[in-house]
């Protein structure tokens, strides 16, 4: 599925297969998370976009064949594709494990074609091995949902026993199973009147759940804002406690409304979490399953990409939408 230009529809389109470079391998494309990101790019949010392109960053895949120099994997193994495509791997911040915010970075789906597609090439240095046992539509949401959420989740800090999620989807759903494994009280927030939502978030463990307009029963010690609303910052702020932390996780939000100095002060704290590093993805896809973190997905065929697109940006995911490709592609 081909975007041509920012906010026009996906065409379906034949292209050639693609050839594999230095270190990258090609890829029969098994599913494809669809993400908020892609949105932002379709949308325009995004600048600069490589067009045309193929959308997805959230890719599970075999491998078919080999480029110059790759050995990592050989034919047949099962590998997942997340955003971060390629770094340059000299820059200051790529030298000191900040590889996430290399000014050169490429990106999947943005930069480099990604997985709404039945093959793909992608860089076997930024791949990461998964179990074989792992249903494909399963594992892609884990991708970026769960590698975004769980960095997110770290820079709300270790101390963040009461935790506020806003916006319950795909990353917060994941990061909630997380949070309550590690013995965090979970507070989720979603937009009012979404009684489907804070109905999953309480399937889910969380104790406490309501309109993202409401304040929470008690002080929270950080919040994670999923959400690409700027207004939830300033509201996040009035219900984290002092010396509390709001992190904010999408790559795009709206603005954020002038806000009074006072809920900023008692050292509260606001940040954001900017891509992702290949050791988040090696330690979260190792945390997972020991934390039996389980994915709800609905399932598209990619045929169906541009719907499952609409679906996403009118809230209407349970869960994460995945496109699911060849002999599994739901009817």
């Amino acid at each position: 599925m081909l975007l041509e230009a920012a906010r026009r529809p996906l065409r379906e389109a034949s292209l050639a297969m693609p050839v594999p470079g230095p270190h990258q391998v090609l890829l029969r494309v098994a599913a494809c998370g669809v993400c908020r990101t892609d949105l932002h790019v379709a949308d325009g949010e995004l600048p600069d976009p490589k067009l045309p392109l193929v959308l997805g960053h959230e890719i599970v895949g075999e491998v078919v064949a080999l480029g110059p120099d790759a050995t990592r994997f050989e034919a047949g193994a099962r590998v997942g594709v997340p955003w971060l495509g390629w770094t340059c791997g000299t820059c200051r911040f790529c030298r000191s494990g900040r590889e996430n915010l290399c000014a050169d970075a490429r990106f999947t789906g943005y930069h480099l074609d990604g997985g709404y597609a039945e093959y793909t090439v992608a860089d076997e240095r930024y791949c990461f091995a998964l179990p074989p046992d792992l249903r494909a539509p399963d594992a892609a949401p884990l991708l970026c949902a769960g590698l975004i959420g769980y960095r997110s989740l770290v820079a709300a800090g270790d101390g963040a026993e009461r935790l506020g999620l806003y916006g319950f989807g795909a990353a917060a759903h994941i990061v909630a199973q997380v949070a309550r494994a590690q013995g965090r009280k979970v507070f989720a927030f979603s937009r009012p009147g979404d009684t489907a939502g804070q109905s999953f978030a309480r399937e889910l463990g969380a104790v406490w759940v309501g309109p993202s307009d409401a304040a929470p029963p008690e002080p929270l010690d950080a919040a994670i804002i999923f959400a690409p609303i700027g207004a939830l910052v300033p509201a996040a702020l009035r219900a984290v406690e002092r010396g509390g932390t709001v992190v904010c996780a999408g790559i795009h939000m709206s603005d954020i409304p002038q806000f009074p100095y006072e809920i900023l002060w008692g050292e509260r704290t606001v940040r954001s979490v900017a891509n992702l590093t290949r050791r988040d993805g090696e330690e979260f896809l190792a945390l997972a399953p020991r934390l039996q973190v389980r994915t709800v997905v609905e399932p598209y065929p990619l045929s169906r990409a541009a719907d499952a697109l609409d679906a996403l940006r009118a809230g209407r995911v349970h869960g994460a939408a995945v496109l699911v490709m060849g002999d599994s592609e739901p009817g």
